[in-house]
């Protein structure tokens, strides 16, 4: 999570829970930063491995973790390294949590002089680039195929596709431990009162739009720096209905990736949504949380398509009784070829352990500790979000509906669950928030987005000087 200051780029990129930034090419040189490791060993003194001390932290080490201080704070490390510290079995370890704002500009120079720390919590808008340290990292698969700290295989308490955002050309270097779970949010409370129905479909958003026009209000809502979240909202329904056929050509830059019927239906529908007036005016102008108080707090739109970071993000802006809620994004319609309950969830705020760290060892070690069933519990209580951890969100949600909404949606997707990584990964958010901004507003037709968004494709499919990674 970013600074307040840099939430809005951070969120703008179309989410990814830290995936925009964490999938940048690969094709920069690698000559600047200190010679690469094997991801296999650190340079520091180890002790004996065991079940209880799976990767051999030495008997009374150090652990220096650095963590960026943003929307999640510290906190919740500074808990894990307590419970560490306090692990005997550990022979005396200990940790020291130091946070940072500006992870690439304090922690760059380490890398290059050979003095990295043992875990770093590489977020925020000024995290070091993947492609400057990626052969200077360990391999996470023996930390996900350690037992936690209640005795039971890591990899068999997390929910699917979490080292997917973490994995680069198939090396699983950066476990990302927060869920963050795409949906459209909408208020439970206003829903019965006015008796709405909860779409199911985008068949179904008509007749919604309509029953909310006769009681005064929108269908959706939108701010200036937030118009992608409605490509999201396309996209992921889209992908929802159809699965790889419409995701591999959008991952993979093809040259007639917006003319898949599905997503020329989605939008065919939208634009005949906004053609109605059911799209609050004026978002091309509005400020993204001014926009989102509007629905939260003013309940003047019935839904909004967001990240599960909307409720905190809101929690200061969001009316009294509000009962928020959230279904995944839905289909084109009742024929999806993907599983039921299919959802697009991704893991961010990524944690690396540096190979030339003193100590990998104790790095690999805290991120046990976090990954137990109590350091998890705390975050999620603390945050109202859940980590990658399941099965540790009660089902009160700690008194979230939010929050209970993403732990049935997370349920009910298992292992169907998908990313959408190119439009970080080539940095496209910047050029397609105009293309948004002028749909949303009316002033654009199925077939002026469509070419729009393809032309901006064929230009970075087609500039030899843009590193292309094939997205599987």
């Amino acid at each position: 999570m970013e600074t307040k200051d840099a939430s809005i780029s951070r969120r703008s990129l179309l989410r990814g829970a830290a995936l925009a930034a964490v999938m940048v090419p690969l094709g920069v040189s690698l000559a600047s930063c200190a010679a690469p490791g094997g991801g296999g060993g650190g340079g520091g003194a180890t002790g004996a491995a065991s079940a209880d001390n799976p990767f051999g932290v030495a008997a009374n080490s150090k652990v220096d973790a650095v963590i960026f201080d943003g929307g999640y704070g510290v906190d919740y490390v500074e808990n894990a390294a307590k419970i560490m510290d306090g692990n005997k079995k550990l022979g005396g370890a200990s940790v020291k949590v130091s946070s940072s704002t500006k992870i690439a500009q304090e922690l760059q120079p380490r890398f290059v002089g050979g003095n990295p720390p043992d875990l770093i919590d590489n977020s925020g808008a000024n995290q070091i680039g993947w492609n400057t340290i990626l052969d200077q990292l360990e391999t996470l698969d023996d930390v996900l195929d350690a037992n936690n700290l209640e005795g039971t295989k890591i990899s068999d308490t997390l929910y699917g596709g979490v080292k997917d955002p973490g994995t680069f050309n198939g090396k699983f270097v950066a476990l990302n431990y927060v869920m963050t779970v795409y949906g459209i949010w909408y208020s439970d409370k206003v829903f019965k009162d006015n008796g709405f129905t909860v779409p199911k479909t985008w068949q179904d958003l008509k007749a919604l739009g309509e029953a909310a026009k006769a009681k005064g209000k929108y269908l959706f809502v939108w701010g200036k720096e937030a118009a992608t979240y409605y490509q999201t909202l396309v996209v992921d329904s889209a992908v929802i209905q159809g699965g790889d056929s419409v995701r591999l050509p959008l991952e993979n830059l093809d040259a007639k990736a917006w003319s898949n019927p599905i997503i020329q239906s989605i939008l065919t529908i939208f634009y005949d949504l906004i053609q109605a007036g059911y799209m609050k005016p004026g978002g091309a102008g509005t400020q993204f949380t001014q926009a989102q108080s509007q629905w939260s707090l003013d309940e003047a739109a019935l839904l909004y398509p967001s990240g599960s970071w909307i409720e905190n993000e809101m929690k200061k802006q969001t009316a009294d009784g509000f009962t928020m809620k959230g279904i995944g994004e839905i289909p084109l319609d009742d024929k999806q070829t993907t599983p039921a309950g299919t959802l697009r969830a991704e893991a961010g705020e990524p944690f690396i352990v540096p190979t030339k760290a003193k100590n990998p060892a104790g790095g690999k070690e805290l991120l046990r500790t976090m990954l137990s069933k109590e350091s998890a519990t705390a975050f999620a209580k603390g945050k109202l979000a859940p980590t990658i951890v399941k099965g540790i969100v009660p089902d009160d949600g700690f008194g979230s509906t939010a929050l209970v909404s993403q732990k049935e949606l997370l349920d009910k997707a298992g292992n169907n669950v998908f990313t959408i990584k190119a439009f970080g990964l080539y940095g496209m958010n910047s050029d397609q928030l105009p293309i948004w901004n002028s749909f949303l507003d009316g002033k654009m037709s199925v077939a002026d987005i469509t070419k729009a968004l393809q032309d901006l494709t064929d230009k970075i499919r087609n500039d030899s000087s843009i590193t292309k990674i094939e997205i599987k």
